[in-house]
């Protein structure tokens, strides 16, 4: 059958290479179309690039420029406290604007950095200062969180946030984190990982006045970093964020919550096992109170330490420039002074009279609130009580937390009103009812610290408490090393945080009698000796035209004749030193009062030499230290040695040239080098001597024999100025001045019959028995050449040595007792009795 009907039947044979070339074009048109999609999108990515590249570089180089230079913290010192530390090492205070202290990451526990990787920037030892996978995370979780009223979160890492601390702001714009990245990438490349985490850790805030770990770790739990805790670590690192929000104690429930985060963070980074996250969870967060400084309360001196090294090296190298201060405090001797200082104004101020309780209680406000409050501004051993019953013969008092007291009639038996106007006072406490009523509150002590008060055998039972009050009077005590001049105890007032004014060293008084021993050694440089007669009689001197004679007298009124030089000083005699001081002439007296510092610029006025002229109470103490050494200066100082933060000494005050003291192959039994005394000679060491001889005749017989019974070798001399308004003793053993002032800061009378002998000598008589107590008693030192020779006490005429008033008298080379009787230039010997005499001139 003929198949040419045009149809195609299976079994008819196909032209395959017809089929293949029809389908060429249509396979080669797909292909063509493909690869020009796949160009284009090349070329769209290539332009992209090069867009994003070129964004890239203009966006590097319009912030780049005029960034700050990061290479400054290669050698960047943070702000460190400069510490001040007693003469036994003893931390007496800290200085700084930001508390931190320094420790290099090496130094630095593993645990406590790794702590903080997990709860900062876990990548920051694999990142390149910008975490990109942190960054995407962030921008997602803040995404999704957005309007839920959560906070974001952040991306930023350690070295971001080093970036922004040291070298930026803390603006918050697109502008400072564009800035913070490049300098990030820019800090990566200069910097080890090692040193920006050290500048992080050393550098953030943590809260408490934290900054730094290491400060941190002092100031939340009063530990080293190396004794910190899991738990602790965790806590620290849990802070960075917001210190505030983590407070251990106004917040602590956030404050576990965000530590236990950071443990489990640490968990998750494998730093530590679940089991020991457990542990340190279950922890709570205590703040410990800080330790380490030294007991002893020394504020006035700290203060004109911090003074002192503001003069020598400013304000910024006091509070960030991490020194390190030694300064000559003693604290024992310190604790010893401030007590005798504090019993002696609380003794004078009793003496003056009860000045009623310090409120009357109406019942209207929490009763320990009350007592806390009243009791916050006290000393140490002073305490708030409320009078909850009285009668004749004692008073029930109520302390805080319910402490029951009793104030008995002989420990308040000094309550009664002061004088009035006319001077005059009521009659003494019958009744303990007149002073006290329910419901007064009153300031009380323990009956050890009021010694005054015990009295006639009474012995306090255990819940008894002295009646006290805040002394209205004032004053100052210091103690210094007569041989360096190093103080080794000041304090300034009865309490710092009612007066910062340091009497010590700012108040300028009149010193009175405790200013005559520097116009006897003038004369006994020229000459005079101990026996030296000076007529004590009355004088008159003529001020000049228009002014008022000056008539000096002695406190006694009385007038005594011819009397030995060492009574004039032992009895503390005006009219003597005046005529002694006339026969000088004032042009002496002013040159010894400038030679051991008293006073620069001391009027040539007779007055002069009764002690009218000011001065502070370290110059005068000062100056009795330069006669108790020989005569040597001396300048007080408060710093021994100032280190910087890499422990080079930058100050030292002694000054003294030791070449044997340093040696490269250290100590091995070699001699002790001798060092030259550079002191300067002030006076003859044997007048120095003949001077202390006769103080120490003020202490046996004179006006200080109050503390004669110590039983000690002690020298002093009192001092009271004009209407008794300020009172001062000033006293020394071989190796220790002291000096003691009482006064009001508005000067006033101290009080009827109080003087130097009865307001500052039983001050001293303390601390000197407490400094003095376990330390063997030695002779003052004397010096070669001189004679002891026995002499009458009160004539100077030479005595057997058994006799009832022979005194062992000093005496320079050729020198005997007696000699000619001192009078005014250019007069005859007068007898007591004689009339007034009128001196021209001034003097």
């Amino acid at each position: 059958m003929s198949r040419d009907d045009g149809l195609h039947y299976d079994d008819d044979p196909v032209d395959l290479t017809e089929i293949e070339r029809s389908g060429r074009p249509q396979r080669k048109s797909l292909l063509r179309r493909f690869f020009g999609v796949l160009t284009v999108l090349f070329s769209l990515m290539f332009l992209g690039l090069v867009a994003a590249s070129a964004a890239i570089l203009w966006v590097f180089w319009t912030y780049g420029k005029g960034l700050p230079d990061y290479h400054q913290l290669a050698t960047y010192e943070p702000p460190v406290a400069t510490r001040i530390h007693a003469g036994n090492g003893a931390l007496l205070a800290e200085h700084a604007t930001e508390k931190r202290v320094f420790v290099p990451v090496e130094a630095m526990p593993p645990l406590l950095v790794q702590a903080f990787l997990s709860a900062e920037d876990k990548a920051f030892y694999s990142h390149f200062g910008i975490d990109p996978r942190a960054l995407v995370r962030a921008t997602v979780t803040n995404a999704m969180n957005y309007g839920t009223g959560r906070r974001p979160i952040g991306a930023s890492t350690i070295t971001q946030q080093v970036t922004k601390n040291f070298l930026l702001t803390n603006e918050v714009s697109i502008d400072r984190k564009i800035k913070e990245a490049i300098l990030s990438l820019r800090m990566e490349r200069a910097f080890t990982k090692d040193q920006i985490l050290g500048l992080y850790l050393n550098e953030i805030y943590l809260g408490l006045g934290s900054y730094g770990v290491a400060a941190a770790a002092l100031n939340y739990f009063d530990k080293a970093l190396d004794q910190l805790t899991l738990d602790e670590m965790a806590y620290l690192a849990a802070l960075p964020k917001a210190p505030a929000n983590y407070h251990p104690i106004r917040r602590s429930d956030a404050a576990r919550a965000r530590r236990n985060w950071v443990l489990t963070q640490m968990v998750e980074n494998g730093f530590i096992s679940e089991g020991r996250a457990r542990v340190a969870a279950g922890q709570s967060i205590e703040v410990a109170v800080q330790t380490g400084y030294d007991s002893t309360d020394a504020p006035y001196f700290a203060e004109e330490v911090r003074r002192d090294i503001v003069e020598k090296f400013g304000e910024d190298m006091l509070y960030s420039g991490g020194l390190s201060v030694r300064t000559t405090l003693d604290p024992a001797l310190h604790q010893a002074a401030r007590t005798a200082l504090e019993q002696g104004l609380e003794a004078l101020d009793r003496r003056q009279g009860w000045r009623g309780p310090l409120e009357s209680y109406d019942g209207s406000d929490d009763i320990e609130a009350v007592l806390a409050s009243h009791e916050s501004g006290m000393l140490d051993n002073h305490f708030a009580a409320i009078v909850t019953e009285v009668t004749k013969d004692q008073a029930h008092i109520r302390l805080r937390d319910g402490q029951p007291g009793r104030i008995p009639f002989k420990l308040a038996f000094w309550a009664y009103p002061p004088r009035d106007e006319d001077g005059v006072r009521p009659q003494p406490l019958a009744d303990l009812r007149d002073a006290l009523a329910i419901g007064d509150i009153v300031m009380v002590q323990p009956p050890v610290a009021t010694p005054d008060l015990i009295r006639d055998g009474f012995e306090p039972e255990q819940e008894d408490w002295s009646l006290s009050q805040r002394p209205l009077v004032e004053g100052a005590i210091v103690a210094l090393d007569p041989h360096t001049g190093r103080l080794l105890a000041m304090s300034g007032g009865y309490n710092y945080r009612d007066s910062e004014f340091n009497r010590a060293v700012q108040a300028l008084r009149q010193p009175g009698s405790a200013f005559k021993p520097f116009v006897y050694l003038a004369a006994l440089d020229q000459g005079y000796n101990p026996t030296t007669r000076i007529l004590d009689a009355p004088l008159v001197v003529d001020q000049g035209q228009g002014k008022p004679k000056w008539k000096p007298a002695n406190y006694t009124r009385r007038f005594y004749g011819p009397s030995i030089m060492r009574v004039g000083i032992e009895k503390s005699r005006n009219l003597m030193t005046a005529r002694l001081a006339m026969n000088l002439g004032m042009d002496e007296i002013q040159d010894y009062a400038r030679r051991f510092g008293l006073n620069d610029n001391l009027p040539p006025l007779l007055s002069m030499s009764l002690g009218a002229g000011e001065t502070t109470l370290i110059r005068l103490t000062a100056a009795y230290g330069m006669l108790v050494n020989g005569g040597k200066k001396i300048t007080p100082s408060l710093i021994d040695r100032v280190q910087d933060r890499h422990g080079k000494t930058i100050y030292r005050h002694d000054l003294r040239d030791c070449k044997g003291c340093t040696d490269e192959d250290g100590w091995s039994g070699q001699e002790v080098p001798d060092l030259a005394d550079i002191r300067p000679q002030l006076t003859e060491p044997a007048s120095a001597f003949q001077m202390v001889s006769m103080l120490e005749g003020v202490i046996k017989r004179g006006t200080g024999r109050r503390i004669d019974s110590l039983d000690l070798v002690v020298a002093g001399k009192t001092g009271t100025t004009n209407d008794n308004t300020n009172g001062w003793f000033i006293g020394f053993t071989p190796d220790l001045a002291v000096g003691v002032f009482v006064g009001y800061d508005t000067p006033r009378a101290l009080g009827k019959r109080e003087t130097g002998s009865t307001v500052a000598v039983p001050i001293f008589g303390n601390f000197i028995a407490a400094a003095s107590a376990g330390k063997p008693v030695i002779p003052f030192r004397r010096p070669s050449g001189v004679t002891i020779i026995p002499v009458h006490a009160e004539t100077g005429e030479r005595v057997l040595p058994d006799h009832e008033k022979a005194i062992f008298e000093v005496f320079k080379p050729g020198q005997r007792p007696g000699g000619a009787l001192i009078d005014v230039p250019g007069s005859s010997a007068r007898g007591a009795e004689d009339e007034e005499i009128t001196i021209p001139g001034l003097f």
